[in-house]
């Protein structure tokens, strides 16, 4: 990392990394969980349109299950919560009740409203459905990051588990038939162990300017 002065914002993404070893014993109540995912949600979304979802796994039995659909990840039942990100691949049902809330906010007029919710209905109730879901990934991920930096800058460690039985979790989770699994976020404090560091590509190696 440079040596020149960053802002809070830099220093907490340089400061984030994967943890996968948790302290058990430190215990998040659900206000703490509640006003991170208030701040996470602020990342930007299709239109507007939020299409993430989530389940919130503190209970330890719940733990224990879902333990064998994430392949063992100790981190499961280790860390304070378990995040569940899902998509809602009927994101657009909910463009009426967004918009309204853009009015009741003074963002939109009456008018502006209504023409948004209908041609988001349109446009997005026309689309296939792994069209729609592929909007949802895409918004979850940018949701996710929220989480992992909203953590952090509480003093909380995260890790991103992409890794796990998707349709066992669906099942076993009683997912709604719109709504579908993307990843898990684990959060808490970490156990203390080194972490191991990891290296990143220099900006020539990924970006072209033109």
């Amino acid at each position: 990392m440079s040596t020149t002065t960053k802002s809070a914002v830099i220093e907490t993404m340089y400061a984030r990394t994967s943890v996968r070893k948790y302290d058990a014993t430190y215990k998040m109540s659900k206000e703490e969980l509640s006003a991170i995912l208030t701040d996470a949600i602020t990342a930007p979304s299709t239109s507007n349109m939020q299409p993430w979802r989530f389940l919130v796994i503190t209970d330890e039995e719940a733990k224990q299950k879902l333990l064998p659909i994430a392949f063992n990840q100790k981190q499961i039942v280790d860390a304070s919560a378990i995040i569940a990100v899902q998509g809602d691949a009927n994101f657009h049902e909910k463009a009426r009740q967004i918009h309204d809330l853009c009015k009741e906010a003074g963002f939109m007029t009456e008018e502006v409203a209504e023409t948004q919710t209908q041609n988001s209905e349109k446009l997005y109730g026309g689309l296939p459905l792994e069209t729609r879901k592929a909007a949802a990934m895409y918004d979850a991920g940018l949701v996710s990051m929220q989480i992992t930096l909203a953590a952090k800058d509480r003093g909380l460690d995260t890790v991103i588990m992409g890794g796990y039985n998707k349709p066992a979790f669906a099942e076993a989770f009683n997912l709604p038939e719109n709504e579908f699994p993307i990843v898990l976020i684990a959060i808490g404090k970490s156990n203390g162990e080194t972490n191991r560091g990891t290296a990143r590509l220099s900006v020539e190696d990924v970006a072209r300017f033109i």
